[in-house]
């Protein structure tokens, strides 16, 4: 039987390194698999996407990172929630942290219904603000205003994930991400392609059914994998987690300070997806212009890319938990040694990625497209962007360890002076000059900086609480 590590960092007992390490790597690795799951699921609807040709591709690359903007700011209201389900699990406060659940998820629901108004209101004009071409327009308004529809259901299934994995349950959200991955591919089958005859071995002939809805069947067929990942996630939050199930009696509401804790937590990080999320709808302005082929490289390239750093982000939400867990056990020293585990085996995970991205960057594209244009321009920028991958991955992992301390303030610094201050604006200036290709290089220098900047912050962070550590015990020994 083997040893249930979690329970012991919470109550007290001492972790061997090997022990520390097999515990990052026990609750990474289930995020991980989900994490590239999802992957599979982009690249598989990309290629289906792409077979409809580069307009097609195009009409949902001009709007997707507008997408990730709003996913950004709905996801961040969830995360000072799930955060503080961390700490008070940590703390052995299960109950307060069962309310967490219930006011977090019910929070984040509201809000995204707010965004799904105004993504209804401003679905026709979105594409057209954004530059996008004659022949995208009509698919793109389209394919948002589903994604707008879909925006309470999309984040139900996120925050649940968060809080189930602060819980320190990263298997079933994994399970549930890649049962859902898997539903998306056969809707998509469906709602995508017309009804088609296909050949077998032995000249059997089958027929296949299909609504042929092209790229709006790509969002419903998305939509409806969601629906079902949102009844597993509310199954497994409310009825089998053995800590956050429901249970008569209990109080349900949060108190003042409570909230508090969960807005200083939230807000840091709507303002920080606001950075981002910002900045990539800026940089899809700067590469509407160059026309429908830069849109649909860049896009796949995006899609490609992030096979490699998936996995970062499958170890920070394993950072957060375990940063979150020790933090509220009162556990610093545990704290501190975990976190550096974390950044450490996320910057070697990212460099063995790097590795492969370089390698099989033309097989990558060349399953998303068709399009030798798209295909060549699509591989010359991954293979630039394959040496920024390991300060990347530093920049994920040391992230999500920033949110399990709750110093959520931090990373949306970081990011505001490496974005709005390096990327847009040498981006702004080169992309005249050198196309997509100068966008990717400075995105990568970019990188890189963002990277150092996260480990340098790490590092002083960690150094101001060692000497709080210190000072305490002078005092204590002097009492």
């Amino acid at each position: 039987m083997k040893k249930d590590l979690l329970a012991g960092m919470r109550s007290g007992e001492k972790l061997s390194t090997g022990e520390q390490i097999a515990l990052v790597l026990r609750l990474s690795l289930p995020a991980i698999l989900a994490q590239i799951s999802t992957i599979i699921m982009e690249y598989i609807d990309a290629s289906m996407v792409g077979s409809l040709g580069a307009s097609a591709s195009a009409s949902i690359g001009i709007i997707s990172t507008t997408t990730w903007l709003i996913g950004g700011l709905c996801g961040a209201v969830g995360t000072g929630f799930t955060v503080n389900v961390a700490h008070r699990i940590g703390a052995g406060e299960e109950e307060v942290a069962r309310r967490y659940v219930r006011t977090g998820l019910c929070t984040v629901l509201g809000f995204a219904g707010l965004f799904m108004l105004l993504v209804i209101g401003i679905h026709q004009k979105l594409p057209v603000w954004m530059g996008g071409e004659e022949s995208v327009l009509q698919n793109a308004s389209i394919y948002f205003l589903i994604y707008g529809i879909s925006l309470p259901i999309m984040q139900l299934v996120h925050a649940g994930s968060g809080m189930l994995e602060c819980s320190g349950n990263m298997r079933v959200p994994s399970v549930l991400n890649v049962g859902m991955c898997f539903l998306d591919v056969v809707f998509n089958a469906f709602f995508i392609y017309p009804t088609r005859a296909v050949d077998l071995f032995g000249g059997l002939e089958i027929t296949i059914p299909g609504a042929g809805l092209g790229v709006l069947g790509a969002a419903l067929g998305t939509l409806c994998a969601e629906i079902c990942g949102a009844i597993g996630i509310l199954l497994a939050i409310f009825v089998f987690s053995d800590k956050l199930h429901y249970r008569r009696g209990e109080g349900r509401k949060l108190t003042v300070e409570q909230w508090s804790n969960a807005l200083k937590v939230s807000l840091p990080v709507m303002l920080g997806s606001l950075i981002m999320g910002s900045a990539y709808v800026f940089s899809t302005r700067i590469v509407a212009p160059l026309g429908n082929v830069a849109i649909t490289a860049n896009s796949f390239a995006i899609t490609a890319e992030s096979l490699c750093y998936m996995p970062g982000y499958g170890i920070a939400h394993a950072a957060t938990t375990l940063t979150g867990q020790a933090k509220g056990a009162g556990r610093n020293f545990l704290t501190r040694r975990l976190s550096f585990l974390s950044v450490g085996i996320g910057i070697a995970v990212m460099t063995g990625a790097a590795v492969l991205l370089y390698c099989f960057a033309p097989y990558m594209i060349g399953m998303m497209t068709p399009d030798s244009s798209v295909r060549e321009l699509g591989t010359r920028i991954l293979r630039i962007e394959a040496f920024a991958e390991p300060m990347f991955g530093a920049s994920i992992v040391a992230e999500g360890v920033f949110r399990g301390l709750g110093k959520t303030g931090i990373p949306s610094a970081l990011n505001l002076v490496s974005m709005w201050a390096i990327r847009l604006p040498l981006s702004a200036l080169l992309a005249p000059r050198l196309g997509l290709v100068g966008v990717w290089y400075v995105m990568c220098g970019e990188l890189i900086f963002r990277g150092l900047l996260f480990l340098l912050a790490l590092l002083r962070e960690y150094r101001g609480m060692r000497e709080r550590d210190s000072r305490g015990q002078s005092t204590n020994k002097k009492g």
